[in-house]
């Protein structure tokens, strides 16, 4: 098993000149320079951008519905990264209502599992076919107040990755800790992100 190395791709306004944040989290056998690249469709031109590498390409071993205590040590390590990261970003005078999340697919989940265990007024959060993570959800883990944040989740109907059910349990337990949830479900979409979804995260989240 593994933990991460503080591996982060930079893009964007430099952090002494940005007003904004956006951390970006990629997927299983994906690398930070691909969902970076994202931001050639997103857009946000006045951010400073962020995207760790995980050790290995992936951020924890096996699914997310799998027992969190499969997917350990990697998954805490995963979230103790971010966690370092988003401090970072504060202390170099980025504040946390100006911190934004984007993620897809095993991204997707980290963004989701991350700020649920983390919540307080973020810039939003985009998780590109996600929810939150475990075979069964520790509630104790979720703590806080989301205070309004946009957060925008998508996926497919069926993705072979992420059943629309947990996408749902996870709205629900994001809404009562008082995020502004939006969950869209495209029928027959293939595990991807497409040009509506990424249209859609700039009109509700940037």
């Amino acid at each position: 098993m593994y933990t991460h190395q503080k591996d982060i791709m930079t893009a964007g306004v430099p952090i002494a000149d940005a007003k904004k944040a956006v951390i970006f989290i990629h997927g299983r056998g994906a690398s930070a320079a691909d969902i970076l690249s994202l931001n050639d469709h997103l857009q946000i031109d006045d951010a400073a951008l962020f995207a760790p590498q995980a050790t290995h390409h992936s951020w924890y071993p096996y699914s997310f519905l799998a027992p969190v205590m499969e997917n350990q040590p990697a998954l805490d390590s995963a979230l103790a990264l971010l966690k370092i990261l988003v401090a970072e970003l504060k202390n170099a005078g980025i504040p946390q209502e100006k911190i934004y999340f984007v993620g897809f697919s095993q991204g997707a989940c980290l963004v989701l599992e991350y700020i649920t265990r983390n919540a307080g007024k973020y810039g939003g959060a985009v998780a590109f076919t996600g929810g939150l993570i475990g075979k069964e959800l520790n509630m104790q883990n979720y703590k806080g107040d989301f205070k309004k944040t946009p957060v925008l989740i998508t996926t497919g109907d069926p993705d072979p990755h992420v059943p629309v059910s947990r996408v749902e349990v996870s709205e629900g337990i994001m809404k009562k800790m008082n995020a502004n949830v939006t969950v869209k479900i495209y029928p027959g979409r293939l595990h991807t992100i497409s040009k509506t979804e990424i249209e859609l995260a700039k009109k509700l989240v940037f």
